[in-house]
């Protein structure tokens, strides 16, 4: 291995290192009784059967497109491997971060029933619980930047830091199988999630999570398969995206000046295009350090307020992130280097990387102000739920749209600092520093689904009250922790792509000037490109519709057919609850995949380049807008029912609106609208944009040949 490699390879050792740790403390805790462990199991072995059946859909994916890049004289069968060793890792990532997760919900509601029955130490089971959630949602996290980071490292050192062009397969195999593991895991967890909840609680008139509703058990193995390995997904693809995208943009340092105004470029030399090329592993590798760190400030904390302990977990791990790039930066980046005829100094390249901490920082907190019922925007649509389900719908939607504006300028802004502190590499360095800390986004997002499950095992299992009041804070915590989570996602996506678009033209050898509007293919694929996030997220929202369809017409069958349900003399069939998410899963996101993949190659034949460029900004643009809107759109909606329940809304004559009421009955019907957009349509968006820009900057050297 060349000696550059040497300390990204150890970082991400140190953290799959870690991760075994991790593991090793979440299993030595107890499960609790044979009830709990029951459910948990039941949990386990659907969420193992889903991903069993995805992975042997998305492995036929994988090998029809292996074979087409191997036989592509441009690319070769080395960019089929590097396209292997992507999707390899992304897959490994996600079933050790779920099989993880899916055995901390019974050991995290058994942590909080400790602490309940012991009445010299109360706030025992508030800490026990929140480190066993912690850690495990950490696994995941961990696992994705170690697993990531070292089979890129891996890659590179088989191939070479020259062939960029086939080392970018290994993005394409990451994002593939993000797009399914996103796509799919979200259709699984909502069709359940709205089943369960429009025929249970609505309907019934349960509890949500009582055993007696059929659906429960595929609702919990719904927040694993969507909300964690799904999510470990989507961030991995942005974090290898983010840094191939910067080395591409290094590699190609020395053709900038051509590209952007026909100038001859110099001042660039091979030494300085390598340092350019390692700093995004350097950056990444103290990421992992820095976000070790930051999980275990979160298991140490004792304070009673579980998202202060996971924010200062977070702010941890970006102040060590913008510490160790300022030594990086000083001492292993270039003095100086020309673009087009202007300097650039290490300074600028700090500040680029420093620009996407601090934009993260604040899109995660715009996604908590508009999302959290913290905050006046989900209060108010809380209060509003008293008038009935139609303005429930209406504000959530409202909030969304209106929550586009402060992340979009900031965005821009940062893109603003950042390319004039490095120029286009600065824009992926941003995308790096705002992803540098993945390991720490991801543990503090995959904690939430973790601490639902608890949630939901407590109640199946008949603890005292006490116990699911522990996981509901925790829950309520992590609903607020994953809008921000979101959030980075959402603006990492816009970075990553937007930096793999410039790497793709400079590969396709498309000039600025060629983007010219007087064009009418780029004016058709700027159009086109702006529809496609619409068209693709109403196949999702048509998938979601089937398999909550099926879900819904099931549970009430059971409830017909089996009364005994609902006096506890007979246990519904959870099963075939699983089973039936698990067919509109698998259905469903098939023709979205298909329609990512296909679209950029049509285009980019058919069409040529600056078509297919035209294309990636249409949907860039379009796609980030729309992510942002549904995410947040479904936050509120979610958090404004949760608001609800805790028996927060109160009319001017004293009545609370609580469980039970029109109004939480309206909540609930906001929510299951939210749902599908916060958890399937938004975050699958992310991915559409992105594996777009990479199936086009794998295939550049093809569509440069037919230009």
């Amino acid at each position: 291995m060349n000696a550059e490699l040497v300390w990204p390879a150890l970082a991400a050792i140190l953290a799959m290192a870690f991760v075994g740790y991790l593991v090793r403390d979440v299993i030595s805790k107890p499960r609790g009784n044979d009830k709990m462990k029951e459910i948990s199991d039941a949990v386990q072995l659907g969420a193992s059967a889903f991903l069993k059946r995805e992975f042997a859909y998305v492995g036929g994916f994988v090998v029809l497109i292996f074979i087409a890049l191997s036989v592509v004289p441009m690319l070769g069968v080395m960019t089929g491997v590097a396209f292997l060793l992507g999707a390899g890792a992304s897959a490994l990532a996600g079933v050790i971060g779920m099989q993880i997760a899916t055995r901390a919900n019974s050991r995290t509601a058994e942590a909080a029933r400790i602490g309940v029955e012991d009445e010299k130490d109360p706030k025992k089971g508030l800490h026990g619980a929140l480190r066993v959630a912690i850690s495990g949602g950490a696994v995941m996290g961990m696992s994705v930047v170690g697993i990531a980071l070292l089979g890129l490292v891996i890659t590179i050192w088989i191939l070479g830091l020259d062939q960029m062009a086939q080392i970018n397969g290994y993005a394409l195999g990451a994002s593939l199988v993000a797009l399914f593991a996103r796509s799919g895991g979200g259709i699984f967890t909502k069709g359940a999630d709205m089943g369960a909840d429009l025929v249970g609680k609505v309907e019934a008139g349960i509890p949500e999570d009582d055993p007696r509703n059929p659906a429960t058990i595929a609702d919990n193995v719904g927040d694993n398969v969507g909300d964690v390995a799904g999510l470990g997904a989507d961030l991995m693809e942005s974090y290898v995206e983010s840094i191939i995208a910067a080395m591409a943009l290094a590699a190609a340092m020395g053709t900038l000046g051509s590209f952007l105004s026909g100038a001859a470029e110099t001042g660039v030399s091979a030494e300085t295009i390598v340092q350019l090329q390692l700093l995004p592993l350097m950056i990444a590798s103290v990421g992992i350090v820095a976000s070790i760190l930051g999980i275990l400030s979160v298991r140490l904390s004792k304070s009673q307020d579980p998202q202060a302990s996971l924010m200062n977990g977070t702010y941890v791990a970006a102040g060590l992130t913008i510490a160790g790039t300022l030594i990086l930066c000083a001492t292993i980046a270039p003095k100086e280097f020309l673009i087009n005829g202007k300097t650039f100094t290490w300074l600028g390249i700090f500040w680029s990387t420093v620009a996407g901490i601090v934009a993260g920082g604040a899109v995660g907190f715009f996604s908590e102000y508009y999302t959290s019922s913290k905050f006046q925007p989900t209060r108010h649509m809380a209060d509003g739920c008293r008038m009935g389900p139609a303005i429930t719908v209406t504000d959530g939607l409202a909030i969304g749209m209106k929550s586009c504006a402060l992340p979009v300028i900031t965005l821009g802004l940062a893109l603003l600092v950042a390319y004039w502190a490095a120029h286009f590499y600065g824009i992926a360095l941003a995308a790096i520093g705002m992803l540098a800390t993945t390991g720490m986004i991801v543990a503090v997002d995959a904690y939430g689904p973790i601490a639902d499950n608890a949630g939901g095992c407590a109640e199946m299992a008949g603890l005292d009250p006490g116990v699911r009041k522990i996981t509901d804070n925790l829950d309520s915590v992590g609903n607020t922790t994953a809008a921000i989570g979101k959030g980075f996602a959402i603006g990492s996506a816009a970075f990553a792509a937007l930096g793999l678009l410039v790497a793709f033209m400079l590969s396709a050898n498309v000039k600025v000037a060629d983007l010219s509007l007087a064009r009418p293919t780029v004016i058709f694929g700027l159009l086109l490109g702006a529809m496609i996030p619409f068209f693709f997220s109403s196949l999702l929202f048509g998938a979601v519709r089937r398999a909550a369809f099926a879900m819904i017409a099931e549970v009430r069958r059971q409830f017909k057919e089996m009364p005994g349900i609902m006096t506890g003399e007979t246990k519904p069939d959870y099963a075939k609850c699983v089973a039936i998410s698990t067919d509109g899963a698998i259905r469903g996101m098939l023709v979205p995949g298909s329609l990512a993949l296909v679209v950029p190659v049509v285009v980019g034949v058919v069409f040529g380049s600056a078509a297919l460029a035209g294309l990636l900004i249409g949907s860039l643009s379009s796609g980030l807008m729309l992510g942002i809107m549904c995410a947040n759109s479904g936050g509120a909606m979610d958090n404004a029912k949760k608001y609800i329940e805790e028996g927060k809304v109160v009319d001017s004559d004293g009545v609370v609106h609580g469980k039970g009421s029109d109004a939480h009955k309206a909540g609930v019907i906001g929510d299951t609208v939210g749902d599908p957009l916060k958890d399937t349509v938004g975050p699958s968006i992310n991915i559409l944009i992105k594996l777009m820009a990479v199936v086009s900057l794998v295939l550049a050297p093809l569509f440069a040949r037919l230009g």
